[in-house]
């Protein structure tokens, strides 16, 4: 059996640690080493559970503040059995209704954005206003009962943070904010506001949501699952923390894996990230160890000139993966360049599948133009158009994965401790549905 040696990763030290996010230990949580049953990645029950106790209680990822900026633009999104309008109102704001007629039940708009100056629903014509209220309701003469008592469409609660816009299904929901938690507070210090928007991309997955979230909160499938990176991260001395719905890890970029026994030079995932910090790896003269800090110091030094604002980041954050959980579906690999986020939504009806969202944002000089927003790019079940090599490595495996949950041979999940963030995050769900 291969022993794995812990090797020393320098930390972000005080002096920088004072002006960027926390990189401070959270503490330790009591979890058990219980299986997880694997019927919360099968059963059509437990599916209807999450549903009423997860889904329709938390706060949901919608789209970006910039995908909709003027008035009557608007965002139609899906989750589960619903379908939800994020729409811009002419006071600037925006509010959050579900995307049903209140006549016969028929959706106004299908999934994505688009501009209107009033919801007109195309089997009779009833017409909303922007703020839902009704526009018009042809022959309303005819209807001995009146207009509907609700004066339009259904609203939900709706907020913004960091430029994005949520919305949740629960009336009664807790703010925005607070739900969050300190999540919010670590991440407002990269300004995902001076980050543009330049893929979005929507795949159709055969597995259960919840094994996607699985494979973008643990770095122990690495070795065998991405070994190309093995010559560019440490996979095994990462720092995992655990609040209290989400979670995340810091994982070191620029460096060897401590599987990775030496290397003669630099390798050429490492000598990508020196050339894109600036850095000429015909010209460096360090060892391949002090390469992480290399990059770090060069991008502080040189931020005016690479036209980029990186006073509110701590070291780290210059280089290493920031890997967030925001519960219940929300992966983010939140780097001081770009931010990769991961939408992970359910099926409507089948644990076996789901939707899987991937939104990429890239951190622009100040003063370069804004890019125009990109197009849905929509991947159906069976597409084989490469979604970057990394996910794909990942995609290959999740298929399988759900199959094998199937079998009768498997009772579920037997975890690591490199693996904490998936117990916590069942931990979150048990809590949530009773179980």
């Amino acid at each position: 059996m291969e022993i794995i040696r812990k090797q020393v990763i320098q930390r972000v030290d005080p002096e920088s640690q004072e002006r960027g996010t926390t990189a401070g230990q959270a503490p330790a949580q009591e979890l058990g080493t219980q299986l997880i049953p694997k019927e919360r990645y099968t059963s059509d029950a437990f599916m209807r559970r999450e549903w009423e106790e997860i889904w329709t209680k938390v706060w949901l990822l919608g789209c970006r503040e910039d995908q909709i900026p003027q008035p009557g633009d608007f965002m139609c999104t899906n989750i589960g059995t619903e379908s939800v309008l994020l729409v811009r109102q002419h006071d600037g704001g925006v509010r959050a209704f579900y995307n049903v007629c209140m006549h016969r039940g028929n959706r106004l708009a299908d999934e994505g954005l688009a501009h209107t100056d009033e919801f007109s629903c195309s089997y009779h014509d009833w017409r909303y206003q922007l703020d839902g209220r009704f526009a018009d309701i042809p022959d309303l003469h005819t209807f001995p009962q009146g207009a509907p008592p609700c004066d339009g469409l259904r609203e939900i609660p709706c907020d913004t943070w960091a430029s994005f816009v949520w919305f949740s299904l629960n009336q009664e929901v807790e703010p925005l904010r607070e739900y969050l938690g300190e999540v919010a507070e670590h991440m407002e210090h990269y300004h995902f506001e001076r980050m543009a928007m330049t893929r979005w991309v929507t795949a159709e997955w055969n597995c259960n949501w919840k094994a996607s979230v699985d494979a973008f909160s643990e770095s122990y499938h690495t070795a065998r699952t991405h070994p190309q990176l093995l010559w560019y991260l440490d996979d095994f001395n990462v720092q995992i923390d655990l609040y209290d719905k989400h979670s995340r890890y810091l994982i070191p970029f620029g460096v060897l894996s401590p599987r990775v026994e030496s290397a003669p030079e630099i390798p050429p995932p490492l000598k990508v990230l020196m050339k894109n910090a600036g850095i000429d790896p015909a010209s460096y003269e360090g060892s391949i160890g002090d390469i992480r800090q290399a990059v770090q110091k060069h991008m502080r030094a040189n931020q005016e000139s690479l036209g980029k604002d990186y006073s509110d980041l701590n070291d780290d954050q210059l280089t290493d993966d920031y890997n967030y959980l925001i519960f219940p579906n929300i992966n983010l690999n939140t780097h001081a360049d770009d931010l990769m986020l991961f939408r992970n939504r359910p099926h409507p009806s089948d644990p076996n599948r789901m939707l899987f969202d991937i939104w990429m944002f890239e951190l622009l000089p100040q003063g370069e133009p804004w890019p125009e927003l990109p197009k849905h790019d929509f991947r159906p079940e069976g597409s084989h158009r490469s979604l970057g090599l990394v996910i794909d490595q990942d995609a290959a495996n999740l298929a399988s994965v759900q199959a094998g949950m199937n079998s009768a041979a498997y009772p579920g999940l037997w975890l690591s401790d490199q693996e904490l963030r998936i117990r916590h995050f069942h931990k979150t769900i048990g809590d949530m549905v009773g179980d």
